[in-house]
């Protein structure tokens, strides 16, 4: 019997060192499936950047954590990495990412059409050298304010003051000779022309446009700066060693670091640029181009009503009035107009505008510190009901009456 025991004993025993000395599977990398993934979202899409991405943060930080940890190259798990400090910010923002999706319109949009504003004075408010960021909470709000009736948070746009707009040019325009009409730029007709046909389903569908580009700029600007706020100037350099930054980023980052006025001033217009002339510029081109005549009518009524809720800044229409000089019935005339001679929509004049008149004003407000935080600090509502257009539309109207002027 006892070599029986030993025996199995022994077999036993052998068994047991070959599975202890047998190697162990690996478990599978957290990131596998996650390398090499293309940006899909333009800000037109439901959720993040790539619907093969997870929503989860803890799961993003393993994979991150788990790829550097493993040295694969920052472009390998780039789109990886940009999502995860984008939930990080959404996180932040107290917005549903997985729900944010502009092709459901307005209302479905609305809680995350404020809270974009209100996270972006919220970083500029915790951190002042953020200074994009406010902007971003003051110009695009008031911008937004223009167009959007924020009554009751969100609802539409009003379509009847587009029409008394379009009327009341109209009228001027009857009232002003036919030489005086041709000369003046074809946006100043349209309104006048086509303005008053303008219909729900153009405003819905211009509504739509604008969520994408807010969630767009939103989703290229607000990771960064969430990435800069956790880990400072390594945490933004992978980024952009990953490809999602490019160098003009990167340079602005450094002049954040550096803690300077100078260098205040060139991130801000480093950021700005990036926003304007990168991320948004092309989506504004297809806006404007886009339902016939109306995509420009609303471009440019967007011009006409909007103005920055920065101290000092100019109305477009002030900034640049139209102004044409010519000669009538023999003798020389001038027709001063209240109608911004630009439309926002344009890449080259927008950025004219913000180089020569938005970003200085704000710049001005920015060097004392304690008006800055003020403006800054007030709840974003306050600003957007300020600026609403249904509010502002008799004092609107005035301005284009008053302010069409013909001299001889």
């Amino acid at each position: 019997m006892r070599p029986f025991i030993a025996f199995w004993a022994g077999l036993l025993a052998g068994v047991l060192v070959a599975l202890a000395a047998a190697p162990v599977a690996s478990a599978e990398p957290a990131y596998r499936d996650l390398l090499d993934l293309p940006v899909r979202d333009d800000g037109s899409a439901a959720g993040g950047l790539n619907p093969a991405l997870p929503l989860d943060l803890p799961a993003l930080q393993a994979a991150v954590e788990q790829a550097r940890a493993d040295d694969v190259p920052p472009r390998r798990y780039a789109t990886l990495l940009e999502q995860y400090w984008l939930v990080v910010a959404t996180g932040h923002a107290d917005i549903d990412l997985g729900g944010w999706d502009p092709g459901r319109g307005v209302a479905a949009n609305s809680r995350t059409f404020t809270q974009v504003y209100v996270n972006y004075l919220r970083l500029a408010t915790e951190h002042p050298e953020f200074a994009w960021a406010g902007l971003a909470g003051l110009a695009g709000g008031s911008f937004a304010a223009g167009y959007f009736d924020m009554g009751d948070i969100g609802a539409a746009i009003d379509l009847p003051g587009i029409h008394q707009l379009g009327s009341a040019v109209a009228d001027l325009l009857a009232r002003t000779p036919a030489p005086r009409v041709d000369l003046l730029p074809p946006d100043v007709r349209l309104l006048g022309l086509d303005g008053p046909r303008l219909t729900a389903d153009d405003l819905a569908w211009y509504q739509t446009r604008l969520l994408v580009m807010q969630k767009h700029i939103f989703l290229d600007q607000v990771p960064m700066h969430e990435a800069y706020a956790a880990g400072g100037l390594p945490a933004v350099e992978e980024m952009y060693r990953a490809g999602v930054l490019d160098d003009n980023a990167l340079a602005a980052w450094h002049s954040v670091a550096a803690g300077t006025a100078a260098g205040d001033a060139d991130a801000l217009q480093r950021m700005t640029d990036r926003e304007q002339n990168q991320i948004v510029a092309a989506q504004w081109d297809e806006t404007a181009g886009g339902r016939g005549a109306m995509g420009r009518v609303m471009t440019y009524v967007s011009t006409l009503v909007g103005k920055a809720a920065v101290p000092g800044v100019r109305a477009p229409g002030v900034y640049r009035p139209v102004t044409l000089s010519a000669e009538v019935d023999g003798r020389p005339a001038t027709l001063r107009t209240a109608l911004p001679d630009f439309d926002w929509a344009d890449r080259a004049p927008r950025w004219q505008y913000i180089t020569a008149d938005l970003l200085p004003r704000y710049t001005d407000l920015r060097r004392d510190p304690v008006v800055a935080h003020a403006v800054v600090a007030e709840p974003f509502l306050a600003k957007l009901a300020r600026g609403r257009m249904v509010p502002r539309l008799p004092d609107l109207l005035a301005d284009l009456t008053d302010g069409w002027q013909l001299g001889w």
